[in-house]
């Protein structure tokens, strides 16, 4: 009998152990299951982390908006890394300008302490280790979601060149490719920071409003092999004139070996009212970009940017699943 019960103790553990390595199983893969995932046919699909900009957050908040809207790679928005990272608060809060308006104008002290701010901020820049940045990008990267640009406001004319390599040295830590930005009007500033990307080997990609055309980033690109695009393929359709859906695709084309990452929003031309609208109502050739990425290869991400009228009962982390399901549906047709 002592045999028996020591034999049956032994099989009851070893069932015990079987099953709980059972369960460790499953919680593996539900873990894994959960992770996002939002390449489809080859094509990165992922968000720039402004669409999120309705919802205020933080680094450990905006992984969970990315989990929940299936996205696994992004352009990640200076504010939430660099607050981790223990960049000096503001001592001025605007907050968003109100709804149809402006903010208003700062005072003559506000704008006082604004610029002692911005030396104090300059000055961390400079000297900030990378470590916090590099724990962001590990992070992420547990949760399943990349980083493939970087966009501090940290690259303008008033910028000194220690914050700016300070945006490539973090872009770096983070993963990124590249950093981004509002395409200069000054040329002297685009030249500036196509040097300096070849000396960090990053890319300074340069966004589009409605200015732009298929010329406007000649200048840019002449100057530096590291001086790319980021084309909001939204405002290229809502700037109307020559910009149509076959210009839009042929620039593309032709300049897709210079493109690092695109925004996608659907947009109308002017004629139709210009407008910005949930996906599928509008002007922009959704489906023709996507699907050309896919059949011709195209390495370069589509970025979701949330930028039409959240829905009542909605919210941005909705809105971007939405936009991200849409392209899947156009992508694996």
């Amino acid at each position: 009998m002592k045999q028996m019960n020591y034999i049956m103790r032994r099989s009851f553990l070893s069932i015990a152990l079987l099953l709980g390595a059972g369960i460790m199983s499953s919680n593996y893969w539900d873990a894994l299951a959960s992770k996002p995932k939002s390449k489809f046919a080859g094509v990165q699909v992922g968000t720039i982390t402004y669409s999120f900009r309705s919802m205020p957050h933080d680094v450990d908040q905006l992984i969970q908006f990315l989990t929940e809207a299936n996205v696994s790679a992004i352009e990640l928005m200076g504010d939430p890394a660099e607050t981790y990272a223990g960049k000096p608060a503001s001592p001025v809060r605007m907050g968003p300008p109100p709804a149809g308006g402006q903010r208003p104008q700062m005072t003559d002290e506000q704008r006082a302490q604004i610029a002692e701010y911005n030396k104090k901020v300059a000055e961390w820049r400079a000297t900030v280790s990378m470590d916090k940045f590099v724990e962001i990008r590990n992070k992420f990267k547990k949760a399943g979601i990349s980083i493939y640009a970087f966009k501090p406001n940290a690259f303008g004319p008033n910028n000194s060149d220690a914050e700016v390599e300070y945006g490539m040295r973090a872009a770096k830590a983070l993963g990124a490719k590249s950093v981004t930005l509002e395409l200069p009007t000054d040329p002297k500033q685009s030249q500036r920071l196509g040097d300096l990307g070849a000396k960090h080997k990053i890319y300074v990609g340069y966004h589009n409003h409605t200015q732009a055309t298929d010329v406007l980033w000649n200048e840019a690109l002449s100057q530096s092999p590291y001086n790319s695009i980021n084309l909001d393929v939204g405002h290229y359709i809502a700037a109307g004139g020559k910009n149509t859906k076959e210009s839009l695709l042929a620039f593309i084309e032709a300049k897709h070996d210079r493109i690092t990452s695109i925004h996608v929003k659907d947009r109308q031309t002017p004629a139709n009212g210009a407008g910005n609208l949930q996906w599928g109502k509008g002007d922009t050739p959704l489906k023709e970009i996507l699907t050309m990425m896919r059949d011709k290869k195209y390495k370069f991400p589509a970025s979701v940017e949330l930028e039409y009228t959240v829905p009542e009962g909605s919210n941005a982390v909705k809105e971007v699943a939405k936009c991200v399901e849409y392209a899947k549906k156009l992508l694996m047709e």
